[in-house]
């Protein structure tokens, strides 16, 4: 395979069903790259004491995917060597232990993947309008992202 045939892409989907790490981080693996990062946020148990029975997530889906598109153009200006970029975020009920989003990342080394990872986890949520509800035994409560621009 050539490397041109290899063209660097974005994987961006917003959806209601289930996501696949599988799934996820095999649509980033490449030839060139000895490096696909993975970061996972899943829905926990507990919130300040207080315990969660699942999250809820609405979002603005074609303002979110033009944030995401964002995100990733911005990750290949910081880091050129970074292949592909997946990032899946989940709508509606999350339960307890499963993932609301993945992100993966590939290059040929690690350092510039586990960087831009950790840049688009941390920039999805200061930018991207995708808004989570904690519901819990008895009451529930819409969260903001303590990154997020917009909230403070």
């Amino acid at each position: 395979m050539e490397e041109s045939e290899d063209v660097p892409e974005d994987f961006i989907k917003l959806k209601s069903e289930k996501l696949s790490v599988d799934e996820v981080s095999e649509l980033v693996v490449s030839p060139y790259c000895g490096a696909v990062s993975l970061f996972i946020g899943t829905t926990r148990n507990n919130f300040e004491g207080k315990k969660v029975i699942h999250l809820e997530y609405e979002a603005y889906t074609s303002m979110a995917e033009t944030e995401i598109k964002k995100i990733c153009r911005d990750v290949r200006q910081k880091w050129p060597s970074v292949k592909h970029i997946a990032v899946h975020h989940r709508l509606g009920v999350v339960p307890i232990t499963e993932a609301s989003v993945i992100i993966a990342v590939s290059s040929p080394h690690r350092a510039e993947s586990l960087e831009a990872v950790m840049y688009c986890i941390n920039t999805l949520k200061a930018s991207v309008p995708i808004w989570k509800k904690e519901i819990y035994e008895d009451e529930y409560s819409w969260k903001e992202n303590k990154e997020c621009f917009w909230a403070n």
